[in-house]
């Protein structure tokens, strides 16, 4: 125990970002999520901070940490069998020949449950958001009420917002997988909303940046009405956002590197509001050859 007290306050104490990606997946599953806690240092403003020593909240379980041993070696030897394959556990053929893919859809529970929702409750706001399936089983209904009301707390200037966004895929031993959409040029939706702006959001990993993602948005602007309607999103249109490298308009190498994908409103508009997705996929349209869409300026230009 001893040992273990050690090895957590060393991983807290200097490190604090490395210590956590090598150490949590060997160690986390013996403490039953409780290391986890450890790395959480956000409190809201104004909140006090806790007095009980974070070890002392550890629950070693050794059992359950075979049975995590277990699981992920089965996970590592499906990985192995997909990679001799191919890409994606697919012959390369198929894979370069592929021009449209559906990569989320929502017919049941368990397609819900690889998505998450938060909102400005979680920085004191009072918006609500929820999801859940459709009329028939057929969609994802986000639906909620969007308040403006800024908490107060004395720092929080803004807020207004609820969000949607998809799971990162996971591998064995807790390693971080990417989405590789390099074969395709476009994302592909089909939605119907109530004629409310949304905040379409891809998340990647940085490669030039201290950040935690590169966040590349484009705003979806949906009709409203009964009717639904198929909304096709070229990659070039996506702007990035977030501070850190600007997007290579030659060499758009964030697409092998995509994190996951999520919708935000947050028109600063009070009242309810509600979107319907059929699905989110992929199109490689041929007939779309713009490589950027929006202007780009040389540092150093030439006399």
């Amino acid at each position: 125990m001893a040992l273990t007290t050690a090895l957590l306050n060393s991983a807290s104490l200097s490190g604090r970002c490395y210590r956590h990606n090598f150490l949590h997946p060997l160690i986390g599953p013996l403490f039953s999520d409780s290391i986890s806690k450890l790395y959480s240092s956000y409190r809201r403003p104004g909140s006090q901070p806790e007095k009980k020593t974070s070890w002392k909240n550890i629950d070693l379980s050794f059992k359950k940490s075979f049975e995590v041993l277990k699981t992920q070696l089965s996970l590592l030897k499906e990985e192995s069998k997909e990679y001799l394959i191919g890409p994606g556990g697919r012959p390369l053929n198929e894979y370069l020949l592929e021009q449209t893919k559906v990569v989320w859809e929502f017919r049941s529970q368990e397609d819900l449950n690889k998505w998450v929702v938060s909102s400005d409750v979680e920085i004191g706001g009072k918006s609500e958001v929820y999801l859940k399936l459709g009329r028939n089983n057929q969609a994802a209904l986000l639906y909620g009420t969007l308040n403006t009301e800024v908490p107060r707390d004395g720092e929080t200037k803004y807020s207004g917002y609820c969000s949607m966004r998809a799971k990162p895929l996971v591998g064995s031993f807790a390693r971080r997988k990417y989405y590789d959409w390099s074969n395709f040029n476009s994302l592909y939706l089909r939605v119907r909303g109530d004629g409310r702006p949304w905040m379409v959001n891809i998340y990647t990993d940085p490669y030039f940046s201290h950040q935690k993602d590169d966040l590349y948005n484009y705003f979806m602007f949906t009709r409203g009405g009964p009717y639904w309607e198929e909304i096709k999103i070229p990659f070039s249109k996506f702007f990035l956002s977030s501070r850190g490298r600007v997007q290579d308009s030659q060499h758009p190498i964030w697409l092998d590197k995509i994190c996951t994908l999520g919708f935000t409103i947050g028109d600063k508009v009070d009242g309810p509001f509600q979107l319907e997705i059929d699905f989110i996929g992929l199109l490689n349209d041929r007939a779309h050859t713009e490589e950027f869409a929006y202007e780009l300026y040389e540092k150093n230009p030439k006399v």
